[in-house]
């Protein structure tokens, strides 16, 4: 009886249904599973934002697909319609995973991240771990697509057949490429030494073609810098491990500002002293570290004045100098303006 339920008519058109169903229950469950997921994390991290909708719908995609590859050998089509509808469903299985998986990177780096605090002053660990996600998920990206291109083609019997030969001549064709993409391995070389060796972080404060700038973006093969008047500077990645750079914020954000004046040796050291002191206290640009102030030349003109003042981060030491130098020369311009720069010139008898 059994048997011959399961060979009946009544049986083709069952076993679609039964297909559909346990589809849909998988989904339910599947979307379960990822919403407590995403709920705990968010109940375990407050501040943690799980971007859960950057996979919903590769996801419904995929699970589409694979449903109707497994219900379509039941299907009153043709045998031709059948082949072709089974291969553009394996397409689209192959596309929709590969969306899936890319994004599910972001989201697990946008969780990673969210547990650091880039805007801090103090967010070294975080420039840290920035850098390698966003490295390691780019490497990764990369991976991906090849393995899906790869797996896309090997869908076809013609370039199935042409893989294979390729395969007999793959040292041939090897040395080939690689002399011909010499410079393109050797920047992706280069990108992921930069994600170990790190010289250069997510945030990082940096000087490069005379330009004052933060790192903005770090892919395998350029580096986006912003520069301070909000254009891009875009330099090869390569750069930054062949020619020397300046990193204002390698190892900590807090820096040493320097002012210097120009002043007659008429000026009194002391009383210029006392009042950067009295500046940089009145300010809270200055994190309490340093302040000195010191002559550092004498030319036969003018002698040289050099203030040392400590901040946080760079964009505090930047206002902080301006705020000194201000204030310094209009000190000497309302108290000693007998101390400004002149030259002299003696009357012949």
């Amino acid at each position: 009886m059994v048997e011959k339920f399961w060979n009946s008519e009544n049986m083709r058109l069952v076993l679609p249904l039964l297909i559909l169903l346990s589809g849909l229950l998988l989904y339910l469950v599947s979307s379960s599973v990822i919403r407590k997921t995403a709920n705990k994390i968010r109940k375990s991290f407050k501040d943690i934002l799980v971007p859960v909708e950057l996979i919903q719908v590769p996801f419904r995609i995929l699970f589409s697909a694979m449903v109707l590859l497994f219900l379509q050998p039941h299907l009153p089509l043709s045998e031709t319609i059948s082949a072709s509808v089974a291969h553009a469903l394996e397409i689209l299985v192959i596309l929709a995973f590969t969306w899936f998986l890319i994004r599910l990177l972001k989201v697990v780096s946008t969780v990673i991240m969210g547990r650091f605090e880039l805007d801090h002053e103090d967010n070294l660990e975080a420039r840290q771990v920035a850098t390698h996600l966003e490295l390691i998920r780019k490497v990764l990206n990369v991976i991906i697509i090849v393995l899906a291109v790869s797996a896309g083609l090997m869908t076809f019997d013609a370039v199935r057949q042409v893989g294979i030969s390729l395969l007999a001549s793959a040292g041939v064709a090897g040395i080939i490429l690689g002399f011909a993409a010499q410079k393109s391995i050797a920047t992706l070389i280069a990108g992921i030494q930069i994600a170990v060796t790190q010289p250069i972080r997510i945030d990082d404060v940096v000087i490069v073609e005379g330009e004052w700038g933060k790192i903005e973006e770090i892919t395998l093969t350029y580096v986006v810098v912003r520069i301070w008047d909000q254009r891009r500077l875009i330099v090869p990645i390569s750069r930054f491990l062949e020619q020397p750079f300046e990193n204002w914020t390698r190892t900590s954000a807090d820096l040493i500002g320097t002012v210097h004046i120009y002043a007659d040796y008429s000026v009194p050291a002391e009383d210029v002293r006392n009042e950067l002191k009295r500046v940089v206290e009145g300010t809270p640009l200055w994190d309490r570290r340093l302040v000195t102030l010191q002559v550092t030349n004498a030319t036969e003109k003018t002698i040289e004045l050099r203030a040392l003042v400590s901040a946080a981060s760079s964009s505090d030491a930047w206002d902080l100098r301006c705020l000194v130098r201000e204030k310094l020369l209009d000190f000497l311009q309302r108290n000693y303006p007998e101390s400004l720069p002149k030259v002299r010139v003696e009357g012949m008898k």
